[in-house]
C-alpha cells in the first residue's frame, strides 16, 4: 500500500498514524524514535518530517522542502537500533569519524540512546548538514508532517524472542 499526500491539506490523522509505526518497535526502540523526533523537531522546527515505513526501515526524514531529495538528517529505525541518517554525510566535515558508512552519499551516525544525539559533536554534524542544505530551513512557521509511503511487506520491527532452553 502506498500513501501519499501531493496536496496541501493536512492528513487529521498523522500522528495516529505515526505513533502506530513507531508502537511496532520494542518499547526501548520506539521511544528513541520518539525522542530523537522531539530533539530533531527542536532543531529544525521549519523543517517538513516526511514518513516512509518501508521494507527495511522506518524513516522520518526532516526535508526543506517535500521532495526526498531536499533532506537534510533522517532518523532511521530497524530491529536492531535506531540511526541518524546524512542525506550529504560524505561532504560533511568529520574531524572525530563519527559518521558510518562508505557511500557515494550518505552516512550514517548510530543512536544507541538520546545522549549520543545531544552530544556537542552529534549537534554539530547535524548543525552542518543544515547549513549545507542546497535549499535552506523557512525562516519562520512550522513544518508539517507527511507520510510518504507505507510498504505492505516489511521486515519484523522487533528482534526475534529468543527461545527458551
Amino acid at each position: 500500500m502506498k500513501s501519499s499526500s501531493k496536496t496541501s491539506m493536512p492528513d487529521p490523522n498523522v500522528e495516529q498514524r505515526l505513533a502506530e509505526f513507531i508502537d511496532k518497535f520494542d518499547p526501548a526502540h520506539a521511544k528513541l524514535i520518539r525522542q530523537c523526533r522531539v530533539e530533531l523537531r527542536k532543531l529544525m522546527p521549519t523543517a517538513i518530517e516526511l514518513v516512509y515505513d518501508n521494507y527495511n526501515f522506518f524513516v522520518i526524514g526532516y526535508c526543506t522542502t517535500p521532495r526526498a531529495s531536499d533532506c537534510i538528517v533522517s532518523i532511521a529505525a530497524a530491529a536492531n537500533g535506531v540511526g541518524i541518517s546524512f542525506y550529504q554525510g560524505a561532504s560533511l566535515p568529520d574531524p572525530d569519524g563519527l559518521l558510518q558508512g562508505s557511500g557515494k552519499q550518505n552516512r550514517f551516525l548510530r543512536v544507541p540512546d538520546i545522549k549520543s544525539l545531544r552530544a556537542p559533536k552529534a549537534l554539530a554534524l547535524i548543525a552542518a548538514a543544515i547549513a549545507q542544505a542546497k535549499t535552506p530551513l523557512p525562516l519562520k512557521g512550522a513544518g508539517g508532517t507527511v507520510i510518504q509511503s507505507i510498504s505492505g511487506k516489511q521486515r519484523p520491527r522487533r528482534k526475534p524472542e529468543k527461545a527458551a532452553s
